[in-house]
């Protein structure tokens, strides 16, 4: 009984360690202007929205793609950016010149970062 407890909690651990080994490293920042989008035009998409930056937008093939988004630490001065937990948001935009991986709808950026930070570095994974 013990051994196989043992290979349930062995199983578990490596299990976890595979999610989390999927999430990508990169940066995000904020817009508030939401319409029109390049990918849906005027349509409302609601406020979980993100814009893709040149590296992921792939001549707009990420449009409609889900992302859970988890800040992980600052990029500037602002101590403490990260308020915990994570958010998913859908590509709807492209985001030329960014200087962030994603660029979030100020209501997702604010869920999980103090948007006095402006940018913030993230953990990234598409679902």
């Amino acid at each position: 009984m013990a051994k196989i407890a043992f290979l349930l909690a062995a199983a578990a651990l490596l299990l976890g360690l595979v999610s989390v080994s999927q999430a990508i490293q990169g940066t995000a920042t904020f817009y508030t202007t939401y319409n029109p989008s390049a990918c849906y035009g005027n349509q409302d998409n609601g406020r979980m929205i993100a814009a893709a930056s040149y590296g992921l937008w792939a001549g707009g093939k990420i449009c409609g793609t889900m992302f859970t988004v988890r800040c992980v630490g600052a990029t500037n001065a602002v101590p403490n950016p990260c308020r915990g937990g994570a958010i998913t948001v859908k590509i709807v935009d492209r985001c030329p010149g960014c200087t962030a991986t994603l660029d979030l709808s100020r209501e997702a950026f604010a869920a999980i970062a103090n948007p006095v930070a402006g940018k913030v570095l993230i953990d990234y994974q598409q679902l």
